[in-house]
């Protein structure tokens, strides 16, 4: 199917206005009309506003791993991470005011939260592998949903970081993954103790691997 060509337009106006009100309160309707677009043009693409939302998400995605082509392989991949999650706030900063708009809708509404929370863990799946790190399987599941914790947390200190190089966002950052590094360090030992379970023997139906019957069960006890 080709791409809808109304498509950036409704993300940009979508993120116009929820950068001037509250998600919960934008209708379709509003940001069909602020994108010039009409209804039937809109649903071509998003079947809700939560769907714009994910779509900007993806977005940012595509843009943050557009640009990690040159990686220094030789870096660690704490040092790689660090370099991936700082383009993702760099991705975001012309977005500002609506990201802090979804922080606050996301505080108000749990629902709305765990929503997001959904979409933040696919995310960091994609930025853990672009830093070159395992995100597969439970192991990567539980790093995916640490890092999405994490950058949060940083988030907070990155709406409110005037610096135009944001040096408090970077600090803050490397602090935090620190930290987490200690817990990834952490979260390999667990698995590498974790005691492997044999495969389990399909049982069989045939009567000879019946149990002999015991003379002292009662007979309605005897298969």
């Amino acid at each position: 199917m080709a791409k809808n060509p109304h498509r950036e337009k409704i993300i940009e106006a979508f993120l116009a206005l929820v950068a001037e009100g509250p998600f919960e309160k934008i209708g379709l309707a509003a940001v069909a009309e602020k994108a010039g677009v009409s209804l039937a043009d809109m649903r071509g693409e998003f079947g809700s506003t939560f769907d714009i939302v994910s779509a900007f998400v993806r977005e940012t995605d595509r843009k943050v791993l557009a640009g990690g082509e040159g990686e220094d392989a030789e870096a660690t991949a704490r040092d790689r991470l660090f370099d991936v999650l700082m383009r993702r706030f760099e991705a975001l900063q012309p977005h500002r005011a609506a990201v802090r708009s979804l922080v606050r809708s996301a505080e108000r509404h749990p629902r709305f939260a765990l929503a997001l929370n959904k979409l933040a863990v696919r995310s960091q799946q994609w930025m853990l592998s672009a830093a070159g790190i395992d995100s597969s399987g439970w192991v990567g599941g539980i790093r995916a949903q640490a890092v999405a914790v994490m950058f949060a947390r940083v988030m907070r200190v990155w709406l409110h970081d005037d610096d135009p190089g944001l040096g408090r966002t970077m600090a803050e950052l490397d602090r935090d993954l620190a930290t987490g590094a200690r817990f990834a360090m952490l979260l390999d030992d667990l698995r590498r103790l974790a005691p492997r379970c044999p495969p389990r023997r399909r049982r069989t139906r045939d009567s000879s691997a019946r149990r002999t019957p015991d003379p002292s069960e009662p007979e309605t006890m005897r298969t």
